[in-house]
């Protein structure tokens, strides 16, 4: 049977895959397709995790919302009713917060696994019909604090900056809090095959993971050290004469005050700080230092953090010290999470970006969109607040009155999540469009069922910068529209009749022009292209142009072309351990479920590998405690509880405990974390708060 080429709807790998007609498409309630390999696409070569294998099963009909909802006012609960009816309600509910509150008041909360094209519209509906500047997205939890750091050194902003095939070709790696083998396991085989050739993986990372141990050194800081561990390997190759001053030189600025921060980061007194025996930093720092090529790679164990986007420039001081960046081989790069992490935040969703990466305060990036969209520059509104302090301010006097929250379910995946819940609570109106009925949905006041990856096209950017193309491959259930139907019906409702097409295609014509000239330009990239080449990378300005799938290697993209240093030192984690708390708490996430788990957890095969939460400890604290293996814990810390079963090993620290995000109830990871801030990026601080463990009671644990 023919299969229909495609990709995984979950991870920034975008993996390829083909789907084909089901031998139990015509059985109720069961999937139209199944998964096939589709081994031609490079980045995964055929190979699927269990959450892409088991991918069509979230089309299944009993997984999914089938009709609009919308909370009856007598009874409080939510009934079916027709789009007409749910999108006049929708419409009528945005617009008479804007009249009674001011157009302020009325805010949009996006999400990083929608396409391009519904990031771009998203972004323009509400700059163009809502003229409020209250939009950013959930991809602000995830990757902002690289982002900051990638402009403020490169210039720009690109997860990788060359493929992932690059990585195999290093002779060593430093990873920094990610683990690809339960996150993103088809990209595990680049870090093989690196060591494979000889090259070397360093993995920093307070657990040991499943992806430590494959490292040939792990690094096991004290959760919220990452930045004094980086800051003391750049100390290190200064002090053991390991710099490439000629590198330095002649393609790099700040280094004389990067140094003289380093350089208060003696090894022992990082030793103290992070925990890590000077040894194995100055066995790191020479690995990396010597190698031939090397790269740094971080994910959110070392950037959800409120000193994150400095954490992420020492380790770039630590690349570009050592002359590993802009070269072949060698560079700073992020591991990206969600699908569409990158291209999200490319195009317009974020509080403060136009689509090509401009600047909302660029006056020439504000006239070029504004020709673009057919408006008056002044009439596009400024920046507004960034994710979390838009949930945190909602229902309030100085906040959004009114939410149109699109492909996300903050309910879980916020930090202080209790609190943000309550803030959603108290809303004048809420609005979810989503494929199922998330924890978030169930609060709002109408809820739009959405189609999903299979059953519409559009493009995606993975982590490398290569913009690819999901294909319809099955039509959505009766009863379900597309998110881009969505916004052109209420743009006409709100009184623009133009300029928002349903077509995906058409929209992405509108979004090459719009990014044209921008730091990512997709003016090059069409669908037909991306169908011929298998994706094609951005900065891409023309049709002629091959596209960029290494960034760098002849100058940065700054004014002057050179890459800065940062002067950046050790700050402790916005809340420290006491006698009330005195434990780390770090979070994360398991092989078989998925960021909030709202389409995971609907997954049987899924479920039965990951059926709960629970709380990881240390055999000498579960001891203390006088718990085994199983028995309910109950973790408190200065924001709320959870209750989750003990699971008892020695690859986490001794201070430390950890869980995962993926599920809500009184196993909920993010009733705990702490919303503190990074002063540049806004990322909340979920990888370190202070907590206390105890045997959960009686009436917790029945």
């Amino acid at each position: 049977m023919v299969s229909t080429d495609t990709h995984c709807p979950y991870c920034a790998l975008q993996c390829g895959m083909g789907l084909r007609p089901a031998a139990s498409g015509g059985v109720p309630g069961a999937p139209a397709v199944e998964v096939v390999e589709r081994p031609a696409f490079p980045v995964n070569r055929g190979a699927l995790c269990g959450k892409g294998r088991s991918a069509a099963a979230v089309l299944a009909g009993a997984a999914r919302l089938s009709a609009p909802l919308a909370r009856d006012p007598r009874t409080g609960t939510l009934r079916e009713l027709s789009w007409e009816r749910a999108l006049d309600l929708v419409a009528a509910g945005l617009a008479g917060a804007a009249e009674r509150h001011g157009r302020a008041a009325v805010g949009v909360f996006g999400g990083g696994g929608l396409t391009n094209e519904k990031a771009y519209l998203l972004g323009k509906f509400a700059r163009v019909v809502l003229r409020t500047p209250h939009i950013d997205y959930n991809g602000r939890f995830c990757m902002s604090s690289a982002a900051t750091a990638n402009r403020a050194a490169f210039g720009v902003d690109r997860g990788l900056p060359f493929p992932l095939e690059d990585i195999a070709t290093a002779d060593c790696v430093i990873l920094a809090g990610g683990n690809p083998a339960e996150t993103m396991p088809p990209a595990l085989r680049y870090f093989t095959r690196m060591r494979e050739n000889g090259g070397r993986l360093v993995v920093v990372d307070p657990r040991r993971t499943r992806t430590a141990e494959h490292a040939d050194l792990h690094l096991s800081p004290a959760p919220g050290t990452d930045l004094a561990l980086a800051a003391g390997l750049l100390h290190l190759v200064i002090a053991d004469g390991l710099l490439d001053r000629e590198f330095i030189a002649d393609r790099t600025t700040g280094f004389a005050e990067a140094r003289a921060a380093a350089m208060a980061h003696w090894p022992e007194r990082v030793e103290e700080l992070t925990g890590v025996p000077v040894p194995r930093l100055r066995e790191a720092a020479h690995l990396f230092a010597r190698a031939r090529s090397a790269m740094v790679l971080t994910a959110r164990g070392s950037e959800q953090h409120s000193k994150g986007t400095d954490t992420v420039r020492a380790w770039i001081n630590l690349c570009l010290a050592t002359g590993k960046a802009g070269r072949p081989g060698s560079g700073y790069g992020c591991l990206t999470g969600q699908g569409n992490g990158q291209g999200g935040r490319e195009h317009g969703q974020k509080a403060d970006q136009l689509p090509g990466y401009r600047s909302l305060t660029d006056p020439q990036a504000r006239a070029h969109v504004a020709g673009v969209w057919g408006v008056d520059p002044e009439e596009l509104p400024g920046p507004g607040v960034s994710g979390y302090e838009l949930l945190d301010r909602a229902g309030t006097a100085d906040g959004v009155r009114a939410l149109l929250v699109m492909g996300s379910n903050p309910v879980v995946s916020a930090p202080h999540a209790a609190h943000v819940t309550d803030r959603l609570r108290s809303l004048d109106f809420l609005v979810v469009s989503d494929v199922v009925l998330s924890e978030t949905a169930e609060l709002a006041d109408v809820v739009l069922p959405s189609a999903q990856w299979a059953e519409e096209t559009g493009t995606m950017t993975n982590l490398e910068g290569r913009v690819i193309l999901r294909r319809a491959a099955v039509a959505p259930p009766e009863g379900v529209r597309s998110d881009l139907y969505v916004l052109k019906e209420l743009a006409g409702r709100l009184g623009t009749d133009k300029g928002f097409p349903d077509d995906a295609e058409e929209v992405f014509e509108e979004l090459r022009r719009a990014s044209a000239g921008g730091a990512a330009d997709y003016a090059g990239i069409s669908y037909a292209r991306i169908r011929a080449e298998d994706g094609v990378f951005w900065p891409c300005p023309d049709a002629t142009h091959p596209g960029t799938p290494r960034l760098f290697l002849d100058r940065f993209a700054t004014p002057d072309g050179r890459a800065r240093f940062a002067a950046v030192g050790h700050r402790p984690p916005a809340e420290e351990t006491d006698a009330r708390f005195p434990l780390y708490l770090t979070t994360g996430r398991v092989g078989s479920q998925y960021q909030s788990g709202a389409q995971t957890r609907r997954v049987p095969a899924l479920n039965a590998a990951a059926p709960g939460p629970f709380v990881e400890l240390h055999p000498r604290l579960a001891e203390r405690l006088g718990v085994g293996e199983g028995q309910l814990l109950t973790v408190t810390s200065r924001r709320g509880r959870a209750t989750a079963p003990a699971r008892i090993t020695d690859g986490v620290r001794p201070d430390t405990v950890f869980m995962p995000f993926h599920w809500a109830g009184r196993g909920r990871a993010n009733t705990l974390t702490n919303p503190a801030l990074d002063p540049d990026s806004r990322m909340p601080e979920f990888k370190v708060c202070a907590v206390r463990v105890e045997r959960a009671a009686e009436e917790e644990a029945s």
